[in-house]
C-alpha cells in the first residue's frame, strides 16, 4: 500500500476545532483529509511555495464544501517564513518535505514555533531503499534525532505504507 493520509492522520489525534499547518501541502491530500477531521470549527493551513499547487488545494476544498482551508504562499524553510504566528496550530504535518529540504534545522525551528506547548508534528517523509524513493532521502533515525535536537520528543514510530516512515513527535 501506498502511503495513506487517513490511516497516518488517525495516529496524530486530530479533532474538532483544531487548527493545523500542512508544511508542503503539495497534492493537499492531508489538508483535505485534516480539514474533515478537524470539523467547521477548526482550521487548516495549507502551506506551500508553489502558488498553482495552492489554487488547486483551494478549488478541492471549495468542491467539497471544506470551507476551513487557508492556503498560505510561503517558505517553511526559514524561521518566521511561514508568516503564520507563533503557537497558531495544535498540529503541524510535514508529509514528503525533509528529502528535499534545505536548511532542516531552520525548518524543524519553524515547526517549533508554530506550535502550541504540547502540539504535535506528523512526520512522513521516504524511506531509503524503496523503489519509488528519491535518490537521496532522509532517514526516520535522522528526522527524529533534527526534531529532538530542536526540542520535540517522539511519541511514536509507524510504518506509513510500502514506501514511507512515520514519526509523531511532541513538543516539549
Amino acid at each position: 500500500m501506498f502511503s495513506d493520509p487517513t490511516v497516518n492522520l488517525s495516529k496524530f489525534g486530530l479533532s474538532d476545532g483544531m487548527k493545523v499547518v500542512d508544511l508542503g501541502a503539495g497534492s493537499g491530500f492531508y489538508t483535505i483529509e485534516s480539514a474533515r477531521k478537524v470539523g467547521p470549527s477548526g482550521h487548516v493551513y495549507a502551506v506551500d511555495i508553489q502558488k498553482d499547487i495552492l489554487e488547486r488545494i483551494r478549488t478541492a476544498g471549495a468542491t467539497q464544501g471544506l470551507r476551513n482551508i487557508e492556503v498560505v504562499w510561503a517558505n517553511a524553510e526559514k524561521i518566521g517564513g511561514t508568516k503564520l504566528r507563533e503557537g497558531i496550530a495544535d498540529r503541524v504535518i510535514a508529509s514528503n518535505i525533509l528529502f528535499q529540504i534545505e536548511k532542516p534545522e531552520e525548518f524543524a525551528l519553524e515547526i517549533k514555533r508554530l506550535l502550541k506547548p504540547k502540539g504535535k508534528v506528523l512526520v512522513i517523509d521516504w524511506n531509503a531503499g524503496s523503489p519509488m524513493s528519491p535518490k537521496e532521502v532522509f532517514s526516520s533515525s535522522k528526522a527524529q534525532l533534527l526534531f529532538e535536537k530542536a526540542g520535540f520528543k517522539l511519541e511514536q514510530s509507524f510504518m506509513a505504507g510500502d514506501h514511507h516512515y512515520g514519526l509523531v513527535l511532541t513538543k516539549s
